[in-house]
């Protein structure tokens, strides 16, 4: 895959990727409710919607990641897909309680908690629940899926097979490249980056922040 097949779709402090693949496209997360124009302006201008977007595959249930799930089904009968042990999120609007790592990602917590009106979403029931291992071929996508726990209980990445990795909260790099700053399981985590490692990772495209190479935070991890 070439790095231009990757569009970042860059709404406030959150990121949507669209890729290019066989005959259409896949986009990873939808970014907050609130930027619904900027998203389908994105998707419009690359040529998608309506009958090219194959899939939507969601990192993680976290609103700011599939805040415009819901509208996608309705007015482009779009497919979500996600991993079902966060599906009680979006179809309860469920905000997890979870560990924060930093002072900056705790005051930002605090600030986030206190707008939580301005980032609400709607509701939706995915389409298709994805699951460890999952090929994507079918969907014109040459990557996986891998089941990585810890930020959330369905937190999942989709490594592509020349080596990128979108790991939706897993990883971050809004200063430098970290690892997730919000955390439900530290166990998990642990585990879930021990299994990264071992994998074929050449560059990873966070939720939140620029993509850096897997090189650059290999040696913290």
């Amino acid at each position: 895959m070439k790095k231009d097949d990757i569009t970042i779709i860059k709404m406030a402090f959150v990121n949507a990727f669209l890729v290019k693949v066989k005959e259409g496209f896949v986009l990873i997360d939808t970014g907050l409710a609130i930027h619904w124009e900027k998203l389908e302006s994105e998707l419009m201008s690359a040529g998608c919607l309506p009958d090219k977007l194959k899939l939507v595959l969601i990192t993680h249930g976290d609103f700011d990641h599939t805040g415009n799930c819901a509208k996608l089904q309705e007015k482009y009968k779009s497919k979500i897909a996600m991993h079902k042990e966060d599906s009680f999120m979006v179809e309860q609007g469920v905000f997890l309680k979870r560990k924060v790592r930093t002072l900056a990602a705790k005051i930002f917590f605090i600030l986030r908690k206190l707008k939580r009106r301005k980032f609400t979403f709607d509701k939706f029931k995915p389409d298709i629940f994805i699951t460890d291992g999952q090929n994507l071929k079918e969907y014109g996508f040459n990557a996986t899926i891998v089941h990585i726990p810890g930020h959330t209980k369905g937190s999942i990445g989709i490594i592509t097979d020349d080596g990128i990795l979108f790991a939706g909260d897993t990883f971050t790099n809004m200063r430098k490249p970290d690892i997730a700053t919000y955390i439900e399981n530290s166990g998990q985590l642990k585990n879930s980056i021990a299994r990264l490692k071992k994998m074929n990772i050449k560059t990873i495209y966070p939720g939140h922040g620029k993509p850096f190479e897997m090189e650059s935070i290999a040696r913290q991890i």
